[in-house]
């Protein structure tokens, strides 16, 4: 029997980051009062009321949920985007619930026709997702912030994050509305992840499809939504993407035939979280609290922090080889991010989350002093 050569996709793609924090999680989980934990962004707030009663609602349903989402809750997206962002011209049919963004921003390559002969732009300093899923399409990728840099090359997807994930920095009208000017000349995609839009702390923070940018023309322009950071919707694996709607209907005809669908309690509870804007009031107040502990010890350990106006991390350094700062911080029990998870650029950087209880956000601070 002739035995064949499989190269399997795991194969083409890079280690899994975090699971090479194991030796700094055991220093610091050593330390005599318990580990903090700010190495990754996941909630620890409870769920509002509002949204686990929504969920529990239609927990007795049997039929399976419709890939687009109901009505209700592509109606409660677009009021949310205009309240709370100022989104305005976006149809409900525009509008496509996925399970979770992180599976959205993997696949949006493949599912939009990327492939070989395509260039597919990611941020010097991105969250690893992008260039996963550039490498998932079997795409060519380049890190570039500035895209004069490319030159003449043109580009089949361009990924923007603003607020970024990272470094929390927040990308400039001027900035947003060159990136769109560009990719309407070389009649390439811009994906805008925009998950931290509703953490701003510094200045103001737009969505790539706001009137402002877009000139309410949202042709090959998605915006990519969260409901993991304001809602605490993480476990629920709850966002959507909107934007242009021909590549909405296409990504649906897509995820239709691929069964990729929301469950119908996930849908009832994202429902009432776009309709609901006090509970997410709640949450960021809670996060610029424990931002402010952590800001004003961190800095006073000795770091710079750059950028960092937005989101749920400080982008910090003291010029050194960011492993070496991790360990110092393990010493301490606490457990950061190396800025080299995120690109080349981030190597004497680590990125400390937000993301802890307020008792574990005090207790990091103490050990900081």
């Amino acid at each position: 029997m002739a035995t064949r050569t499989r190269r399997s996709v795991a194969q083409s793609l890079p280690d899994f980051p975090w699971d090479s924090l194991t030796d700094a999680k055991a220093k610091a989980a050593a330390h005599p009062d318990g580990i903090v934990n700010l190495s990754v962004g996941t909630p620890v707030d409870p769920v509002a009321p509002v949204i686990r009663e929504a969920l529990a609602s239609v927990a007795e349903e049997p039929g399976y949920p419709t890939t687009h989402g109901t009505p209700e809750l592509r109606q409660a997206a677009v009021g949310a985007l205009a309240r709370r962002y100022g989104i305005t011209g976006i149809d409900e049919a525009s509008v496509l619930p996925a399970i979770g963004t992180k599976e959205m921003i993997a696949w949006l390559p493949t599912l939009l026709g990327v492939g070989a002969a395509d260039l597919v732009v990611i941020p010097e300093l991105a969250y690893p997702t992008y260039e996963v899923g550039g490498l998932l399409a079997g795409a060519r990728l380049i890190r570039a912030d500035g895209l004069t840099r490319l030159g003449p090359e043109g580009a089949s997807l361009v990924f923007v994050n603003s607020p970024s994930n990272p470094t929390g920095k927040v990308l400039g009208l001027d900035h947003l509305r060159k990136v769109v000017d560009w990719a309407r000349t070389r009649n390439a995609i811009v994906v805008s992840d925009e998950c931290y839009l509703g953490l701003t702390w510094e200045g103001e923070a737009l969505s790539i499809l706001h009137p402002s940018v877009s000139d309410g023309d949202h042709t090959n322009l998605l915006a990519v939504h969260s409901l993991s950071k304001t809602s605490n919707l993480a476990s629920y694996r709850a966002g959507f993407v909107t934007g242009d709607a021909e590549l909405v209907a296409d990504l649906l005809e897509v995820r239709k035939h691929s069964g990729m669908m929301v469950p119908l309690p996930i849908q009832a509870a994202m429902t009432a979280a776009l309709n609901d804007d006090e509970h997410e009031n709640i949450q960021r107040e809670r996060y610029r609290v424990r931002r402010e502990t952590l800001l004003e010890a961190v800095r006073g350990a000795g770091f710079t922090v750059d950028h960092s106006e937005a989101g749920l991390y400080l982008w910090a350094t003291r010029g050194e080889e960011c492993r070496t700062t991790v360990d110092w911080f393990a010493e301490r029990g606490i457990l950061v991010a190396p800025g080299e998870f995120y690109g080349p650029g981030g190597v004497q950087h680590v990125r400390i989350a937000l993301t802890a209880t307020d008792e574990r956000i005090e207790a990091a601070a103490q050990r900081l002093a």
